[in-house]
């Protein structure tokens, strides 16, 4: 997280202000305030034949630390975040917002049956970090989460404390927060390891064998991201000389708020994703190297 020295009035406790913004933004910012009024979905399929096979002479004699289409998408999400920074916005007390840091989230089930609960996890990719050092917090991170059937720690717990309340007074702690939300004052406590507070929330639906979905982003907290996978199946492609071929998929599911971008940067951004499951190799270099991605020429 960037030094608190160097913070100016008006920034937040985890991100800056950003004042620079054009006056088309900014009115929409009171005019459509809400997070969920702003959305935009966008819906794209994948060719990861390249990845796949990536993946598969990574695993060799990697021990317990195998590397997973997830853990490939989590990477590339973070690259495009880092080259692409407008993504690390957010809309808050109808200001605009840019993070000190990459934050990526989501759910991981304790038990896969009906009855079986959900933590939440975070990831926080740092420049040095590539590919491998991913897939040891994630693999690292779910296993200390599924010895236990129920909450033992962190945001999950907290839920679980307030979920306790008698109605009215819940009613009232939500109402409080809510309003030091809208403010950027919500207490470190309330905000590490929630979701609704990191870039990207991301949903594996692939790994239950579900299809790539919208999902709606929440008014509350600051994620202005959230991507669905879907379950990677074959399908026929057009290659770039013109012939036909069986190839392995995804499709990813985006919801973005609008007022941080506009749908030329978020569509040049997803190029980034197809450039890099095209090149998976670019998974092993640290974070903060370029990918060398030519964006003037896609």
């Amino acid at each position: 997280m960037g030094d608190i020295k160097n913070r100016k009035w008006g920034d937040r406790r985890d991100a800056r202000w950003v004042k620079d913004v054009p006056g088309l933004q900014t009115v929409m910012m009171h005019l459509m305030p809400n997070r969920t009024d702003c959305e935009v979905y966008l819906n794209d399929t994948f060719d990861v034949t390249e990845l796949v096979k990536f993946i598969e002479q990574k695993n060799i004699d990697c021990g317990e630390y195998k590397t997973t289409l997830f853990h490939c998408v989590v990477m590339a999400v973070a690259r495009m975040v880092h080259e692409r920074p407008k993504l690390n916005r957010f809309i808050q007390g109808r200001r605009m917002y840019e993070r000190d840091d990459i934050s990526l989230s989501f759910v991981a089930k304790r038990r896969f049956t009906d009855a079986g609960e959900e933590t939440l996890m975070v990831v926080e990719p740092k420049d040095e970090e590539s590919l491998k050092d991913i897939t040891k917090k994630i693999v690292g991170d779910v296993k200390e989460a599924r010895k236990s059937e129920v909450a033992t720690g962190g945001i999950d717990e907290l839920l679980d404390k307030f979920a306790a309340l008698p109605r009215p007074v819940l009613m009232l702690a939500i109402r409080v927060i809510r309003w030091m939300d809208f403010w950027g004052k919500n207490p470190k406590g309330l905000t590490e390891g929630d979701p609704n507070y990191t870039t990207v929330l991301l949903s594996n639906l692939g790994s239950i064998k579900c299809p790539s979905i919208y999902h709606h982003l929440n008014n509350y907290g600051t994620n202005s991201i959230m991507i669905t996978i879907g379950t990677m199946h074959k399908e026929e492609m057009v290659m770039p000389d013109g012939h036909k071929e069986i190839r392995d998929v995804i499709n990813l599911g985006a919801t973005l708020d609008e007022r941080i971008g506009d749908g030329f940067y978020f569509a040049r951004s997803l190029k980034l994703i197809h450039y890099i499951f095209a090149h998976p190799e670019l998974l092993d270099k640290p974070l903060g190297e370029p990918s060398g991605f030519d964006y003037e020429a896609k």
